[in-house]
């Protein structure tokens, strides 16, 4: 469920043609903040999700996580309905999301403070903890595995899917259902970004160019939502039921700064750090890897020291990877960002084709690697990563191997 298409294929044509899926805010009047541009899912009917009786009490981001993960799941070829009780304790749930239903909460405290407490959920304190999101995927398709939220950030889903894998690994499940959500759209929510100055105020009249990931005149990131989901399970199991698969989680790395709440450590050893643990669990060398899914925020510190981190883990091989930022044309979906560049890889995989960073006009003198600007590209690679960087100093990268 993507600001530049929803489903799957959808997605992927638009993120093909460089289609930016960003637009001026319409969930609420943002007509007296800085910044009035967003990437909404725009076209996405709720009511298929979660029905009138229910809506009010639940966040945005609880039909976008229903609706990626039945996308998903179909795909797959999991049929819940034909499942009896023992087969459904097989499939777990693990998404990573930033702020799950936090705009609900928002708007539950601007109800009780203008007097309107009477129309406050009755469920708003299930609501607004955030674990309680995973439960909300688990009870519309009545998996009864474990049911789980990893909130780290901007890292969420990527280490949700990391963490999946581990517990596959591990035998403590057969079948996940994972990926990452967030629905971050609220005025308070908007304001607290604006305060850090840490988005783009330029762009309000022609929001489609107001992520620019790597270009000179980058001045900050584009608040978005968005759901990417997929089915994890052993390559074993996916063979012996005849699944579509896309390509091989291979290896995950994760570390932290310790360093700021929000700003970067300069030197870029740590993101490095997590790609090269992804990369040596995976048995990859680095100079085997064909393509990097980049975290490309667009604000001019992500932007400058990611690049540097790029070629710490690459090396002399960094001036020959070639790469691309999802978010110049989604803007920035918090939790969920590593989904979807996992999503990407994984269609590039499938299609020999890579999407373009788009609005890089002018490289920042700083950013001076290969990020595929302008227009897709044909590729056929072996290996990929797919990195992210959040907020309190953490990282995560994911190594993913094509499947054959």
């Amino acid at each position: 469920m993507s600001p530049n298409g929803i489903g799957r294929e959808a997605f992927w044509a638009n993120s093909l043609a460089g289609k930016s899926g960003v637009g001026t805010i319409s969930q609420f009047d943002a007509s007296g903040h800085q910044v009035r541009i967003a990437g909404e899912v725009t076209g996405f009917d709720e009511s298929l999700w979660v029905d009138a009786k229910e809506r009010p009490h639940v966040g945005r981001v609880t039909p976008l996580a229903r609706a990626a993960a039945a996308e998903a799941m179909a795909d797959a070829g999991i049929d819940q309905h034909g499942m009896n009780r023992v087969q459904l304790r097989e499939i777990g749930v693990i998404l990573g999301s930033g702020g799950g239903s936090q705009a609900f909460t928002e708007e539950q405290y601007r109800l009780f403070h203008t007097g309107q407490f009477k129309q406050c959920s009755v469920y708003v304190i299930p609501t607004s903890t955030i674990g309680t999101l995973a439960s909300e995927v688990s009870m519309h398709f009545g998996l009864r595995g474990f049911s789980h939220v990893v909130s780290t950030g901007c890292t969420s889903s990527t280490d949700a899917l990391g963490y999946a894998m581990r517990m596959i690994q591990s035998g403590m499940i057969d079948c996940v259902v994972a990926g990452g959500a967030d629905a971050p759209l609220a005025p308070l929510i908007l304001r607290g970004f604006q305060m850090m100055r840490i988005m783009t105020q330029r762009w309000n009249d022609a929001p489609e160019r107001g992520s620019r990931p790597f270009s000179r005149d980058r001045d900050g990131f584009v608040l978005a939502e968005g759901a990417w989901f997929f089915v994890l399970e052993s390559r074993e199991r996916a063979l012996a039921r005849g699944a579509r698969i896309y390509g091989e989680l291979a290896g995950y790395g994760s570390t932290c700064e310790a360093y700021h709440r929000v700003r970067l450590e300069e030197c870029g050893e740590e993101p490095a750090r997590s790609i090269a643990m992804a990369l040596d669990e995976a048995g990859i060398p680095p100079e085997a890897v064909g393509y990097l899914q980049y975290h490309g925020t667009s604000t001019e510190l992500n932007d400058r020291i990611e690049t540097a981190a790029i070629k710490l883990a690459f090396g002399d091989h960094a001036a020959r990877l070639p790469g691309s930022a999802l978010k110049s044309m989604l803007g920035h979906p918090q939790g969920a960002c590593g989904a979807a560049g996992v999503a990407a890889i994984l269609l590039a995989m499938r299609d020999g084709i890579v999407h373009p960073t788009i609005n890089l006009e002018e490289a920042d003198p700083l950013c001076d690697l290969d990020y595929i600007a302008g227009s897709a590209r044909k590729l056929q690679f072996e290996y990929a990563v797919a990195n992210c960087i959040a907020f309190g100093s953490k990282n995560a990268a994911l190594a993913i191997r094509r499947q054959v």
